[in-house]
């Protein structure tokens, strides 16, 4: 086993005030160039939004699904009813949340990884209220999962030289050659 560190981010829903800063500098931070523009669809995080109740749920981009999920669970918070897909992470045939407007591809929450590094990811930076912290912790883990980590590695690296268009063209050109 080796040891690896975990970033996350966590929610405090009783401090978010809806503001959506998180979600103009996270979309801000993704632009190409660098913040030459601020579009909420192309941000990782998204504040799902009840203004009549006064409740503001920011949620992060997670993993693409290339099914529909089966949950049709509603929950009620302050008397207002959320269907499961609320507040779900995923990126998924049944919604636009979280994909790329242009393209359609899929966006995935990266805590701003760059080079150099980031202290913090940059909707916990703009975060005035404190209701986004940003947490490392380490874990043990196999090998296997430290080899998943390099292919991230190797993706970021090309991405960096070669720039993330790129990357993404290659990788659908070789997706759509192996699903022949």
């Amino acid at each position: 086993m080796k040891k690896k560190i975990v970033k996350e981010i966590r929610v405090d829903l009783d401090k978010c005030i809806g503001c959506r800063a998180c979600e103009m500098a996270c979309s801000g931070f993704h632009a190409v160039p660098k913040f030459s523009s601020t579009n909420p669809a192309r941000s990782r995080i998204r504040v799902v939004v009840d203004d009549r109740k006064d409740v503001y749920v920011p949620i992060r981009a997670g993993e693409y699904t290339q099914a529909e999920c089966t949950g049709r669970n509603t929950y009620t918070v302050n008397g207002k009813g959320y269907k499961d897909c609320s507040f779900c992470r995923a990126s998924c045939p049944s919604r636009d949340l979280f994909k790329e407007p242009d393209s359609g591809l899929p966006l995935t929450c990266d805590m701003c990884e760059s080079d150099p590094p980031l202290p913090e990811p940059m909707c916990v930076q703009v975060c005035r209220v404190d209701a986004l912290i940003y947490v490392e912790r380490e874990v043990e883990v196999t090998e296997e999962e430290v080899k998943k980590d390099e292919v991230v590695i190797g993706l970021e690296s090309l991405a960096n030289t070669h720039g993330l268009d790129k990357v993404i063209d290659e990788i659908s050109q070789i997706y759509k050659t192996m699903k022949r």
